[in-house]
């Protein structure tokens, strides 16, 4: 199906959600999830006065923050960078120990701000919202939640992140392991210790960069399954002095302003120059200063080029793999560990501590599972194409996520006409600015797809998504209007732009989870806005001053 075209697929058979029906609903707002969005979402919608229900999954506040506690999880953005801007106080009150903030420090944090703001009185923990049903007639939700109660509200606003629904292994045999197996992003919050173990590590992104280096500290052998290799750049982390710290709070006002008028939600110098018009000393010399800086966006903002011209994106690429072959010992293994096939950065880099390094231990071996595929899992380990048996007490799946839209798919929403939303985006997301979908009025997604949020900083993006939503829902209110709806023309329109951008990168040249890639039978469609936090802000704030174009605005009949 063309991205501008509308599903014509039959009204839904789903049971409905049992709420007896009434004109006014027992809510103004269910917000899902009480990670970041959903937190902060709350905190603005009671400010508008509005009776407000968080409804989150696990059992404390936090989102990703509180799920994904696997040894080495920290945060790649900056700490003092990666917070809320909303609160002067809250900036200057909140001291940040790391350059990188460790999970639990950031759970630190935003169990301060739930109990600053008193937010936990209006969340509602253990509890996930199974299905949504919109009512046409009434123009509000009915929720229902695995707990068997059901709500009514006006506004349903999802915040339940981009990386929250976890994309499960699916090897032969997975339930047979006579041993413990974890996930990266389930990890249970009961202290680990793999002493004395033999431990297999399936997945290397992200998560697997992190946690790999610390299994392998206490790990009698440490296995590492590895299907393509990531680009890994050293975060040089350490503590923050209190001189740092003070500097930063001195110049906080100035610096969240910048924040939010950058590309990305982090404030840097722009580059200027292509990678193919400086001499190649010059260039190594910038790559290796950006090395040393330990910045995740430092080498893709040495020049302008990087994500959009194939031969100055390999002067990059082939700068990192040389890098790894200094660091890995044994030639072979670091050849296994060099990214080729993809440009550089077209799928999310990693900050590492010690990550290379980790396999030059002799208790650490490397599995290339592009020359010996996992067969399946059995009793006692792994079985891989070769006929080997890898013998194993425990298996750690670091396989990532049903990244953007795995979230807002699981529960089962039901729009105009009984269509679902699954329905609606079967061959990919479609909405308007990447906050309402046509056919689902008074739903608004944070961070959701067809906006910047996972290329950039997270917490820019949220309070962006949240304050647009908040004034949106004011000014609804106070203009007597009951129901907000995308036209369907300026989704296809906004679906369209999204993809035409992505299209003039080279982001669609790698199978990352940026496309679906690493989710069988998903849709491939690049799920986030490449033209910058800026440009989209824009974007946003024009909609909004001339009276919300592109979505259709309704009040009561008569």
């Amino acid at each position: 199906m063309n991205a501008a075209e509308q599903p014509t697929t039959p009204q839904s058979t789903a049971r409905p959600v049992d709420v007896s029906a009434t004109d006014a609903p027992s809510l103004d707002a269910v917000v899902v999830g009480a990670g970041l969005a959903g937190l902060y979402q709350l905190h603005r919608l009671r400010g508008l006065g509005l009776r407000t229900r968080v409804f989150e999954a696990g059992a404390d506040v936090g989102g990703t923050w509180y799920w994904n506690s696997y040894p080495g999880a920290r945060c790649d953005i900056e700490s003092m960078s990666y917070s809320f801007s909303f609160s002067p106080q809250l900036d200057q009150e909140w001291v940040w120990s790391e350059k990188y903030a460790t999970q639990p420090e950031i759970l630190r944090y935003l169990h301060h701000v739930a109990d600053r703001f008193d937010l936990r009185r209006d969340i509602t923990l253990n509890t996930r919202v199974i299905r949504a049903v919109y009512d046409e007639e009434r123009h509000y939700w009915l929720l229902a939640t695995d707990t068997g109660e059901s709500v009514t509200s006006r506004f349903l606003v999802m915040a339940s992140g981009c990386s929250s629904t976890v994309k499960e292994p699916e090897f032969p045999g997975a339930d047979t392991f006579a041993g413990p197996v974890l996930h990266t992003a389930r990890w249970p919050h009961e202290k680990t210790d793999f002493t004395g173990r033999r431990v297999a590590v399936i997945g290397t992104g992200s998560s697997g960069v992190q946690a790999i280096p610390l299994i392998a500290e206490q790990a009698a052998e440490l296995t590492v399954f590895q299907r393509t290799p990531a680009y890994a750049l050293p975060a040089h982390n350490r503590p923050l002095t209190a001189a740092e710290v003070a500097e930063w709070k001195a110049g906080y006002p100035e610096f969240r302003a910048a924040q939010r008028r950058s590309k990305g939600g982090s404030v840097c110098e722009m580059p200027t120059r292509s990678a193919l018009e400086v001499s190649e000393e010059e260039r190594t010399a910038a790559y290796e200063a950006a090395w040393q800086e330990g910045l995740l966006s430092a080498i893709l903002r040495s020049y302008t080029d990087i994500l959009v011209n194939a031969e100055a994106n390999e002067t990059v690429a082939a700068f990192i793999r040389s890098k790894i072959a200094g660091i890995v010992a044994d030639p072979a293994t670091a050849e296994r560990l060099s990214p080729r096939g993809f440009p550089f950065g077209t799928k999310r880099p990693c900050l590492d501590t010690g990550y290379y390094a980790t396999y030059n231990k002799s208790h650490v071996t490397l599995v290339d599972l592009r020359e010996t595929p996992i067969e399946e899992i059995t009793p006692k380990g792994l079985r891989t194409a070769d006929g080997r048996e890898h013998l194993v007490d425990v298996i750690v799946h670091a396989t990532g996520f049903d990244s953007v839209t795995g979230s807002l798919l699981a529960p089962d929403i039901v729009g105009k006409g009984g269509v679902t939303l699954r329905e609606k985006w079967a061959d990919g997301p479609v909405n308007q600015l990447g906050l309402v979908s046509a056919g689902f009025p008074n739903l608004f997604t944070v961070t959701g797809p067809l906006s910047p949020s996972v290329l950039t900083n997270m917490v820019v993006s949220i309070e962006q998504h949240v304050e647009w939503i908040t004034d949106c829902i004011a000014q609804l209110l106070s203009s007597g209007v009951t129901e907000i709806d995308a036209t369907p023309e300026a989704e296809a329109a906004w679906t369209a732009h999204v993809a035409e951008l992505a299209a003039g990168t080279l982001y669609p040249a790698a199978d990352s989870w940026y496309l679906g890639a690493n989710v069988p039978g998903k849709p491939r469609v690049f799920l986030a806005y490449v033209g910058g936090a800026d440009r989209y802000r824009e974007a946003c704030d024009a909609s909004a001053r001339n009276g919300y174009t592109g979505f259709t605005l309704s009040r009561p009949s008569a």
